[in-house]
């Protein structure tokens, strides 16, 4: 009895130890609710600790997710639903146009009070504030689909890239040495240490909208509370997703053009998505670009969004894609397309004796409905001259099997 009551002391002070480290650990998650650089024991140790889910800390991010289940509730509207796939679209164009292409990439410039507006209006997207958002994506090219790339579906595998990486305590604070170009600004930290502020007001705009529309325009049959469900919760958690899909989809569906060291792709439905976000190993191949989509026919939409901002002086500087890059780029889709011609020659050799036989055939017959009637006749009289388009096609065939053409 004596002998067995150190151990259960151990085990009493052990359980206290580790009942302290839980609150602790809640204590801080809940704190980082408000102030998402509180980091007691120092951002770098909470870096360094081994990925897993801080369910306390990501609390708001489940409850973004469960607020979208209020449509039983308050049913739906056809104003309300175009508003949430209309904030969609607008609040995507923040995402690409704002967090990524201006805090990320400074891709084009504005001034001082004109960023502060950017990342107030980025702010609504719900996705943290952009020095965080712009901290995390420079260290996702320096070490992209690499060990270290916090996101990379190859490494983490699809869904940890698309939704866990976000949820991972080791991801929360923003490493400001890495972005002191931003960091210089009081007002960009400000909003980044406080991220939750402009997504509540925003939800209360939109709550207020809601409410105004139904004293002053009940015909819409909407309300403040449908308003809420769809233009915040719904849009914001769709929006959520489309983002990650660059993340967890970018680097596995789609093309290659530009040989990158890592394996970023191009996708026309991942850039329908997110505006021409999904041009991704363009981007990859340059990152300093406006436009994402390098050439005519790759459609983005966010940069035609920032041209015309431009238009109006906030926003100047428009960075092109060099020259130098879009030739290679050229050079590399048409060597793809020979490899493809090659590859489907040697997969469906008949195609190579039609294409001798069409234009032979072709010519035969425009010869036909342009010569006279007498000519005609001539031509017909003369057996070893005049044959048969089937005979002819039969001939070029044998000759094909004897002496097949060299591709």
């Amino acid at each position: 009895m004596q002998g067995s009551l150190p151990g259960c002391l151990l085990m009493s002070l052990s359980a206290k130890k580790s009942s302290a480290s839980l609150l602790r650990r809640t204590a801080t998650a809940l704190s980082q609710w408000v102030d998402s650089d509180f980091c007691p024991d120092g951002a770098e140790n909470m870096r360094n600790e081994p990925d897993r889910v801080d369910w306390v800390r990501v609390m708001p991010f489940v409850f973004l997710h469960a607020g979208c289940l209020g449509v039983i509730w308050v049913g739906a509207s056809p104003f309300a639903v175009w508003s949430a796939v209309a904030l969609y679209f607008i609040r995507m164009f923040a995402v690409t146009g704002v967090h990524h292409r201006y805090f990320s990439h400074k891709t084009y410039s504005t001034s001082r009070f004109g960023q502060f507006l950017l990342a107030l209006f980025a702010g609504t997207t719900v996705q943290r504030g952009s020095l965080w958002w712009a901290y995390h994506h420079r260290h996702h090219h320096q070490h992209s689909d690499g060990p270290e790339d916090a996101h990379s579906p190859h490494v983490h595998g699809f869904w940890w890239s698309h939704i866990g990486w976000i949820t991972s305590r080791r991801n929360f604070p923003t490493d400001y040495s890495k972005i002191k170009d931003l960091a210089k600004f009081p007002e960009l930290v400000w909003l980044n240490r406080f991220d939750l502020v402009v997504p509540i007001l925003f939800a209360s705009a939109i709550f207020g909208l809601g409410q105004t529309l139904a004293h002053f325009a009940p015909g819409l049959g909407t309300n403040g509370w449908q308003m809420l469900v769809w233009g915040f919760f719904v849009s914001t958690t769709v929006l959520f997703h489309g983002t990650g899909c660059i993340n967890s989809m970018a680097h596995l569906m789609g093309r290659r053009r530009f040989k990158t060291s890592d394996d970023s792709r191009n996708s026309a439905i991942l850039a329908f998505i997110t505006l021409g976000e999904g041009w991704h190993n363009n981007h990859h191949r340059f990152q300093s670009s406006t436009r994402n989509g390098f050439y005519w026919w790759e459609i983005d939409p966010t940069y035609y969004g920032l041209k015309l901002l431009s238009l109006t002086g906030f926003i100047h500087g428009l960075k092109p894609v060099p020259q130098s890059v879009l030739e290679e780029g050229a050079h590399a889709d048409h060597h793809a397309s020979v490899a493809a011609a090659q590859k489907s020659a040697l997969a469906h050799p008949q195609y190579s004796t039609l294409r001798r036989v069409m234009p032979t055939a072709a010519a035969i017959a425009v010869a036909t409905a342009t010569a006279s009637p007498a000519v005609m006749l001539q031509k017909k009289s003369d057996a070893a001259v005049h044959k048969d388009v089937s005979e002819l096609a039969h001939e070029l065939k044998a000759r094909e099997i004897k002496n097949p053409p060299v591709i």
